[in-house]
């Protein structure tokens, strides 16, 4: 067993109204000029659109190492549990490469209300990890 605890305040935080697409399952394939291509779903391009409108840009980004807490709010139990879209478009927003996180808590809750994704950016230097 693992016991994480954040010893830094949050770098980032944000609130994303809206259901984002699992970018596992987002790919569809068009021809261009002749050629097979995968390119992304027309969910996960709304979704795209949806999250830059309402995710604030930090200057200066971040150019630590972070760990991300994401707690996706889903309309039903159908969609897989998958937040790296939402990596993607944290890139020039909060940090500068989402190969910078270095760790992450993901989990999925029901709101059919109102579906959203809480995210929280936290420098990864805050983190501490012990074993129990």
């Amino acid at each position: 067993m693992i016991v994480m605890r954040q010893q830094d305040e949050t770098a980032f935080e944000t609130i994303i109204l809206g259901e984002p697409a699992s970018k596992a399952n987002s790919r569809r394939s068009v021809l261009i000029r002749g050629k097979p291509r995968f390119i992304k779903s027309k969910k996960a391009l709304e979704y795209e659109k949806v999250f830059i409108a309402q995710c604030p840009v930090i200057n200066p980004l971040i150019e630590a190492d972070v760990f991300i807490n994401i707690t996706i709010y889903y309309r039903t139990r159908r969609p897989d549990l998958d937040p790296s879209l939402i990596y993607d478009l944290l890139q020039g927003r909060a940090y500068i490469n989402d190969r910078q996180v270095k760790g992450f808590l993901c989990l999925h809750a029901l709101d059919s209300e109102n579906p959203r994704a809480l995210i929280k950016v936290s420098l990864m230097e805050g983190i501490h990890v012990e074993p129990v």
